[in-house]
């Protein structure tokens, strides 16, 4: 299979065939072309064309198309749609994405949307997932499954699955529910091709299945997942009851939207956007981080200037260094706090906070007698006085060992405290350790010289 690969020519070409209406044109060329590559070129058309691709192809490849939508341009072509046009698109989706698309929806439309879906059964269960909050299990969950009851014979669970297997996408996993429908165990299809048709499945089905509750953050529904390799995993509500399956795309999306949310935030930008987001959107959340490190460079600036006097002009060299200490506080900062956020996201940091401290202080250590070598060898070949060399390169050590306790402590105190440790990655623990590194520097300078 050739990957597909959006051009300029191949635009050109689908905006002159809209301009000109010719239908069966763009029918042929778009009908082997997968629901994703459709959406890429949707997201490069304006929202006329956009809007009439969608009306002009058929609901059951434009109905994926739109969950694969940047959700801009998905908004613009919702708002040109009737709820009858919407409807149809939602009937031919799962419900898991019909539900995150109508919740996109004005107040007022989502009513008339649903009204007008034909099949009841489905439109009833859009409207059970929208009553839960979007970032929990049950507003990533699908309510499309295979469920058999443990008094069932073997005969009588295959007719049932045939006919849920109609409505389900993929078929992941067989779930066993009792006379309550709470969650019990599941089905080997190996088991049920080769047990007597007579059998009942509560004598053969497996009781120990992973599960989560639907009020259970996403974030751990990922950890989960990856933890034991599912492709999908039952949810049940607070008295245990059955009531959907996450299967694993979901989760991919979850895993991608927290990685480029803890890259943003790591990067200093506190809202979650989009490079084609408006200059003041980009504005808003860029500039309190870029305040903060103002702060830290008035800060900086403050310090300096309050050791200014003490050091004689042979010694003013030590200023000169400053740049590099702040520099080399900041990067060991950054690194240990990567190191621990990583740790907390994958759920793989064991041992106490004190263990974990200590650990940090001896690499600190390491780390910082061999780069205090090689500052005190150049210091020392430049300048060609040790003490001034013997000053800047312990300097340099007791700053690294506080920037690595810094950058390991800040985020586990946020994880502790509830808060995503993934804003100490960034500009906080840059910011706070160029202060504290240039603080401790000149005091320490001051110290061994006996100023």
């Amino acid at each position: 299979m050739t990957p597909f690969k959006l051009t300029e020519e191949l635009i050109a070409q689908i905006e002159e065939l809209i301009e000109h209406q010719r239908d069966a044109e763009l029918n042929s060329l778009l009908e082997d072309v997968h629901y994703a590559d459709v959406a890429e070129i949707i997201n490069e058309l304006n929202e006329d064309e956009a809007t009439y691709l969608i009306k002009l192809l058929d609901s059951y490849k434009t109905s994926d198309v739109l969950t694969e939508l940047d959700e801009d341009v998905r908004e613009a072509i919702l708002s040109n749609l009737s709820s009858k046009e919407i409807a149809e698109e939602l009937a031919e989706l799962d419900t898991d994405d019909a539900a995150d698309i109508i919740g996109e929806l004005p107040q007022e439309m989502v009513q008339k949307v649903i009204s007008e879906i034909e099949d009841r059964e489905h439109a009833k269960d859009i409207v059970d997932l929208l009553r839960y909050d979007e970032y929990s299990a049950g507003g990533l969950m699908a309510k499309e499954l295979v469920k058999v009851r443990e008094n069932w014979n073997v005969l009588t669970c295959v007719k049932e699955m045939r006919a849920q297997a109609e409505n389900v996408t993929r078929v992941h996993s067989i779930y066993v529910v009792d006379e309550e429908d709470k969650l019990i165990g599941r089905l080997s299809l190996k088991d049920l091709l080769t047990t007597s048709t007579k059998t009942h499945i509560k004598d053969v089905y497996i009781p120990k299945v992973d599960s989560v509750n639907v009020n259970e953050k996403p974030e751990e529904v990922a950890k989960i997942m990856s933890k034991y390799d599912l492709e999908a995993i039952p949810v049940v509500d607070e008295i245990g009851r059955l009531v959907g399956r996450i299967t694993i795309d979901d989760i991919v999306d979850v895993i991608r939207e927290e990685a480029d949310k803890d890259y943003q935030m790591a990067a200093g930008i506190s809202q979650d956007v989009e490079a084609d987001d408006s200059i003041l959107d980009l504005t808003r959340a860029r500039l309190p981080w870029l305040i903060l490190g103002l702060i830290g460079g008035i800060g900086a600036f403050l310090i300096m200037g309050g050791f200014e006097e003490d050091f004689k002009q042979e010694q003013f060299i030590i200023f000169f260094f400053t740049p590099l200490i702040a520099a080399m506080a900041g990067n060991v900062g950054v690194q240990s706090s990567a190191i621990i956020v990583q740790g907390l996201a994958n759920d793989d940091l064991k041992g106490s906070i004190s263990n974990r401290l200590i650990k940090e202080m001896l690499l600190a250590t390491l780390n910082g007698i061999i780069l205090a070598i090689l500052l005190f060898v150049f210091v020392w070949s430049y300048e060609g006085k040790v003490n001034i060399s013997f000053a800047i390169s312990i300097s340099l050590i007791a700053v690294i060992i506080v920037a690595g306790l810094i950058g390991t402590f800040v985020p586990l105190f946020l994880h502790k405290r509830g808060i995503d440790p993934a804003i100490a990655t960034g500009p906080f623990i840059t910011t706070s350790n160029d202060i504290f590194g240039i603080l401790i520097y000149f005091m320490i300078a001051k110290l061994i010289l006996g100023i």
